[in-house]
């Protein structure tokens, strides 16, 4: 049985860092690109970045890059996300989410609970 379990959200101030992790188990974790998704309240959801199974390839949406880094331990089998500089719009629940693939192809067929992230004073 495919399980995601996230970890590491809270409640941070504005230009605060907090790191994400995400531990996968019931399949070969080094075989699958990974993402991180996020819902914000009331809106849906949005794609923020994916790494390949082997971690060398990354990318991001706008609003996060040279904020945001994802990164992986594939003996390990979990999944990072370290994010920088936080700001109040990145209040959202954060999910970890499987591709279907070794590299990105926004088919994800897994998903694990969520983390709630805020962003407050």
């Amino acid at each position: 049985e495919v399980e995601l379990v996230e970890s590491g959200g809270g409640l941070v101030q504005p230009g605060g860092s907090l790191r994400l992790s995400c531990v996968a188990s019931g399949f070969i974790f080094s075989n699958h690109a990974m993402s991180w998704v996020r819902q914000a309240p009331g809106k849906g959801l949005e794609w923020v970045s994916a790494i390949s199974s082997g971690g060398a390839r990354v990318s991001y949406v706008d609003s996060v890059k040279g904020r945001f880094t994802i990164s992986r331990d594939n003996a390990k089998n979990t999944l990072y996300l370290q994010m920088n500089t936080l700001k109040s719009e990145d209040t959202a629940v954060y999910f970890c989410a499987k591709d279907q693939a070794a590299t990105r192809t926004g088919a994800m067929d897994y998903w694990g609970q969520g983390t709630l992230v805020n962003v407050s004073s």
